[in-house]
């Protein structure tokens, strides 16, 4: 059977997939009855990748024996992740109970999930009355100044309210927003209420593993603090640059544990010459995006004498790299170390180099900032222009906007500085020197110079130009982890395809296709979530 095509949404209707599979559904979801018990904790029916791989994912693990249930957000929260200026303004949002967008994905959400005829729990089912009312009074109450703090049960409530808000303005503060208190008013109920529904959830029903999209932000963020609070296991995933691949972490969003996940996951592995071609010709596609669903620059500047013209700098001198992140993504994502913040970070490096001019700082701003799925209210120029009325001679920014490509420009530095940016990991894989400043997920790897105070940071400043690329074994080190990246923890989900940028279509005809042994990638999920077992894939 060929499934029709779902004209609105340009994908495999479920409906159409389970038509014909009866016997082998209702059996398999027998047998999960006595199965591991598993929470797919959805509810951002307004991404196509996250309904198409939860939904996919709920009878991958019902065809291998686990008995899932799904949970929905039923238009109850009054804001979440989904919720952005750009798609609904401040006082729209202040001025109704939930948002515009609510009744659109909870309907692709019901739509995607409702043939599977699994067990469907929705967010207002869990909540009473007693719980509204608090949730309001506490949201409205407490002061601004203890928001951030504020946990509710031992639960961090308060930080996850604040992320939502500042990724709902894409800023890394609140300053100058008219309606910023408000606003993140509004996401610190909508935390409480997450909390208050998901813990009664808990209360009457027992799961072994939840599983659900990014695991922060709201609401996600909060189901994972009640998930780990009554000691059900927790798995995060997201969609990842590789064409038709996703990363998936143990009890943590990704950007987290990859950060802590120990180097005896790659150090270790059999290094071929096979190995070493695949991930630097891979690397090599990122400068276009070829490879990629993923990217940010569609046709790069690589000419150097170009660069060098439209940048009025000289390459023939020592140059030294700065790679920024997304202001508010750079806040949410990560802890500092060396410094308060990445601002913190870029204001004092160019004060700095404002004294080395025999150095020159390329500042290049991530292109994310315009060409990003929310792009940044809160430019880094801008904050750069408020700080330092006049740039010294020595320093130069390259503006999101750029084609310029940030592969040619970096390689032509003695070394480059990040904050936390996970383009450090293709930086030092070219055999550059990569200095970090921040919570990369390059510290602690082995061939990286990492700064742990301000004091740490400047001294290693001091030793510039270093003048020598990364030895031999470093540079090994660097290839082995960006093959561990990009090959063994992006799992390759070949079903899920992306015929235009951030939009996703499922490409099914069959339930038979989610059986074990059809994906390798498939199974390396399944077998992480119901045997808690590492989501590498040991080989391409």
């Amino acid at each position: 059977m060929i499934p029709k095509i779902d004209k609105e949404s340009c994908t495999v209707s479920w409906y159409d997939i389970m038509k014909n599979e009866t016997e082998l559904w209702n059996r398999s979801k027998q047998i999960g009855k006595k199965g591991q018990s598993v929470l797919v904790a959805t509810g951002t029916g307004c991404f196509d990748h996250a309904v198409h791989l939860e939904s996919s994912l709920a009878v991958a693990l019902t065809l291998r024996g686990a008995r899932v249930e799904i949970l929905l957000c039923d238009e109850f929260l009054p804001c979440c992740m989904m919720t952005k200026t750009w798609n609904v303004l401040p006082d729209a949002l202040l001025g109704q109970e939930t948002t515009p967008r609510c009744p659109d994905c909870f309907r692709k959400g019901k739509e995607n999930f409702e043939p599977q005829g699994l067990p469907i729990h929705r967010y207002s089912q869990f909540v009473s009355g007693r719980d509204v009312l608090q949730s309001e009074n506490v949201s409205q109450d407490i002061p601004l100044e203890e928001i951030v703090n504020y946990q509710f049960d031992g639960l961090a409530v308060g930080v996850h309210a604040l992320a939502g808000a500042l990724r709902y303005y894409a800023r890394g503060d609140l300053d100058g927003e008219p309606f910023g208190e408000r606003i993140l008013r509004r996401y610190l109920k909508a935390s409480l209420l997450t909390v208050y529904s998901v813990q009664e959830l808990l209360n009457q029903n027992h799961y072994d593993v939840a599983i659900f999209h990014h695991g922060i932000y709201v609401p996600q963020g909060l189901v994972g603090e009640v998930c780990r609070k009554n000691g059900v296991r927790v798995v995060n995933w997201n969609p990842s640059y590789r064409k038709q691949t996703f990363i998936f972490s143990h009890d943590d969003s990704y950007h987290h544990t990859m950060i802590s996940e120990p180097t005896s996951e790659w150090e270790d592995i059999q290094w071929t010459e096979g190995n070493r071609n695949d991930t630097l010709e891979y690397l090599k596609s990122r400068w276009y995006g070829t490879e990629d669903w993923i990217w940010f620059h569609e046709k790069p500047m690589e000419d150097v004498n170009k660069i060098a013209e439209e940048l009025d700098v000289d390459f023939q001198k020592p140059c030294i790299g700065m790679l920024t992140s997304v202001i508010w993504d750079a806040q949410l994502h990560y802890k500092s170390n060396a410094f308060n913040n990445m601002l913190d970070w870029v204001f004092k490096t160019i004060e700095y180099f404002a004294e080395r001019p025999e150095l020159q700082l390329l500042i290049r701003v991530h292109p994310a900032e315009v060409r990003g799925m929310i792009p940044s209210r809160q430019k880094l120029a801008d904050e750069i222009r408020k700080t330092f009325s006049e740039l010294p001679g020595n320093i130069f920014v390259i503006p999101p906007e750029s084609q310029t490509s940030t592969y040619a420009v970096m390689e032509k530095c003695d070394s480059v500085i990040i904050y936390n940016t996970k383009t450090g990991i293709e930086i030092a894989s070219m055999g550059i020197p990569v200095i970090v400043a921040g919570e990369a997920w390059i510290r602690n790897k082995g061939f990286s110079i990492d700064a742990c105070s301000p004091d740490d940071y400047f001294a290693i400043l001091d030793r510039l130009p270093l003048q020598e690329r990364l030895s031999d074994e470093m540079l090994e080190r660097a290839q082995k982890y960006a093959f561990h990246y990009f090959f063994r923890r992006m799992i390759k989900l070949p079903f899920i395809v992306s015929h235009k940028k951030y939009k996703f279509d499922l490409n099914l005809a069959s339930i038979n296709e989610l059986l074990p042994g059809e994906y390798p990638g498939l199974d390396v999920i399944c077998k992480g979530i119901l045997g808690n077992q590492s989501f590498v894939v040991d080989s391409r």
